[in-house]
């Protein structure tokens, strides 16, 4: 057999030249991505940003359990976008050497990217439960769907998460090492580490859809039945048909949480699927020069896994009429009321039924 020795010339330059175009064409594909995700980010950050504090101020015409999900599940998506976006992803990918790729801060930063990631994803879960209790189990309805109930689930959900992430700090190692400062971060290839990845990346996710789709069936469910028994009981009064505003109420909390759990749903499934064939020494971009179609669906998959965090507040507002219209007067530069009519205003809203 040849040696490489024997290899021409001109078929070694030929080969590099390939290479190189390819380390070019992959770059300048990364280097897209990082651009469509900052402009995302930094646009959807801001709604972000604004929902948490429209919600946190109430009259939004929900309930406070609901009030209390969405704004946690506002924090954890602020923070994704943050951390897992501008920090992990973007400022590597347009700075030389930033202060990010040092190895403790990039440990760090595996770290709080995975927990709030992880947030994001069961906080969604906790809301849906909590609709399927509101929905369907009436009788502990008085006792789950409570402020302090609400409250402590999320700081359990949290520590948790966040306890159950700190193995990533020894799941890599530092790259090189320049005037004793360790820098960048390379993923081992033990099996240990591969499961540990697979559990993080494939089996919570898939666990938590397999949670979302079957409360949703639930809630669909009861809600039909409810549906038929109350429209039997009109036609047996010989009602006129009049809007039900319990059932209006249920609907706009339905609509919600159905656009949540399915753009979570969908957004997230390409990382999943990703996930499934990629190991974890490929996660680290050892083997996206081979060939340029799993680098693309490795960066596709990421950033419809991060966009998932940024797209909430769009459906906030354009589910629920009164955060959008908060939003609007969020930004509505024009001369306030007078007190009097902020007043009727707002004892006109405290009047409105809550949605469950």
């Amino acid at each position: 057999m040849c040696s490489t020795d024997c290899v021409p010339r001109e078929s070694i330059a030929s080969l590099s030249a390939m290479a190189s175009q390819e380390t070019i064409l992959e770059y300048k594909l990364l280097l897209a991505c990082c651009t469509i995700l900052m402009v995302i980010s930094l646009c959807l950050s801001v709604a972000n940003l604004v929902s948490i504090v429209i919600l946190s101020r109430g009259r939004c015409g929900l309930s406070t359990c609901v009030t209390h999900y969405l704004v946690a599940m506002s924090v954890a998506d602020l923070m994704v976008i943050i951390i897992a976006v501008i920090f992990y992803r973007i400022i590597p990918s347009y700075f030389r050497n930033p202060f990010v790729s040092i190895t403790p801060v990039c440990r760090a930063l595996m770290v709080l990217s995975a927990s709030t990631s992880a947030m994001s994803v069961w906080f969604t879960v906790a809301f849906t439960f909590d609709r399927y209790v509101a929905i369907c189990c009436q009788n502990l309805k008085a006792k789950y769907c409570t402020k302090k109930t609400c409250s402590t689930l999320i700081v359990v959900l949290s520590a948790i998460f966040f306890a159950q992430n700190i193995p990533w700090c020894f799941a890599v190692e530092p790259q090189y090492i320049v005037n004793d400062i360790p820098w960048e971060c390379v993923y081992y290839t033990l099996a240990t580490w591969k499961a540990f990845e697979r559990l993080q990346r494939v089996v919570a996710p898939i666990f938590g859809f397999a949670m979302i789709c079957l409360f949703n069936a639930l809630i669909i469910r009861q809600i039909l039945i409810v549906s038929k028994v109350r429209r039997r009981l009109r036609d047996q009064r010989n009602e006129q048909k009049t809007i039900d505003p319990k059932l209006e109420n249920r609907k706009k909390s339905v609509n919600l949480l159905f656009a949540i759990s399915g753009s979570f749903i969908l957004l997230w499934t390409t990382f999943v699927v990703y996930s499934l064939k990629w190991q974890l020494s490929n996660f680290n971009y050892s083997e996206t020069f081979v060939n340029t179609r799993p680098f693309i669906v490795q960066e596709s998959g990421i950033m419809l896994q991060r966009l998932s965090s940024c797209i909430n507040p769009c459906i906030y507002g354009l589910t629920q009429t009164k955060v959008a219209l908060r939003c609007l007067l969020a930004f509505d530069l024009r001369p306030c009321p007078p007190p009097s009519q902020t007043r009727h205003r707002a004892r006109a809203e405290n009047t409105e039924s809550l949605s469950p």
